[in-house]
C-alpha cells in the first residue's frame, strides 16, 4: 500500500468516526428518511461533474448544499405531504443524476470509490472531520434539548428551526467527506446502520455515541481490507454497508 493509499484509508476512517457520531443524533431526531434524501441529493452534482470532467465532491457539494436547504424547508412542515415530498425528493434526484452519470462513472457515483489521495486533500478532509466532530460536540446539548417537542424546546430558550438548519449542515459536510468512499447510495447507510446497532445495545447517550462510532471504524475497517485484499476492487461501499448490516444483526441477539 502506497502512501496515497494510506491517506485514503485513513481519511475514510475518520469519516467512520464522523459518522458515527452524527448518525446518533439523526437517529434520536428521527429523520432517517430526510438524511437519506440529502445523501442521494449528491448524484445529481456527481454526475454533472463527471460529465464536464471536473471535481467530481465540487458537484457533489453544490448539490448538497441546495439539497440542505430544500430538505430543512421540508423539516419545518409536519405530517403526510412532508414526507410524500419526501419521497419524490428522493426519486428525482436519484433520476436525475443516473441520466446525467456516464455510463463508465456511474458505478462509482453510486457506490463510491477508494481514489488515489494526496497530502493536501487528506488535510482538507480532515479539518472537515475536525469541523464536524466539534460542532456535534459543541452544540451537543441544544441539540439533545431540540429532542423534545418544539413546544418545550422553544420554551427552554432554543431556535429549533436554526439548530435543524445547524444539524443538517453537519449532516452534509459528513456525506460530502465519505461521499468518493461510500458513494451516493451507500453513504448515508455509515451514518444510519452504526447508530442503529448502538441503540440496540446501550440506552446511554455517551455509550450509545461511543459504541456507534466503533461500529462505524470498524465497518469501514473492515468492509476495506475485504475489498482491497479479498474482492481486490476499489469499490468498498458494498463491503462496508455488508459488514455494518452483519453489526446490527448481530446486536438483534442481544435483545
Amino acid at each position: 500500500m502506497d502512501t496515497s493509499q494510506t491517506y485514503t484509508l485513513l481519511l475514510a476512517l475518520l469519516f467512520a468516526l464522523a459518522a458515527g457520531l452524527v448518525g446518533c443524533f439523526a437517529l434520536m431526531k428521527r429523520m432517517l428518511l430526510a438524511s437519506d434524501v440529502i445523501s442521494h441529493l449528491a448524484l445529481p452534482g456527481l454526475g454533472v461533474a463527471f460529465l464536464l470532467k471536473f471535481n467530481p465532491l465540487a458537484g457533489g457539494a453544490a448539490t448538497l448544499l441546495l439539497g440542505t436547504m430544500l430538505v430543512w424547508q421540508l423539516q419545518k412542515k409536519t405530517g403526510l405531504a412532508t414526507d410524500a415530498t419526501i419521497g419524490v425528493v428522493f426519486a428525482v434526484a436519484l433520476a436525475i443524476g443516473a441520466a446525467l452519470t456516464p455510463s463508465e462513472d456511474l458505478v462509482e457515483a453510486l457506490f463510491g470509490a477508494y481514489p488515489k489521495l494526496s497530502l493536501p486533500g487528506f488535510l482538507l478532509g480532515l479539518v472537515a472531520v475536525v469541523g464536524v466532530i466539534f460542532a456535534i460536540l459543541r452544540f451537543k446539548e441544544p441539540f439533545t434539548l431540540a429532542l423534545f417537542p418544539s413546544e418545550l424546546a422553544a420554551a427552554a430558550g432554543l431556535k429549533v428551526a436554526r439548530l435543524e438548519l445547524y444539524f443538517l449542515l453537519v449532516f452534509s459536510v459528513t456525506v460530502l467527506i465519505g461521499l468518493r468512499f461510500m458513494g451516493a447510495l451507500l453513504c448515508s447507510a455509515l451514518i444510519i446502520v452504526p447508530a442503529a446497532t448502538a441503540r440496540q445495545l446501550t440506552d446511554k447517550l455517551f455509550h450509545f455515541i461511543l459504541v456507534s462510532m466503533a461500529a462505524s471504524t470498524l465497518s469501514v475497517m473492515i468492509g476495506s481490507l475485504i475489498s482491497i485484499f479479498v474482492f481486490r476492487t476499489t469499490t468498498a461501499g458494498p463491503a462496508i454497508v455488508i459488514i455494518s448490516a452483519v453489526l446490527f444483526g448481530l446486536s438483534l441477539l442481544k435483545r
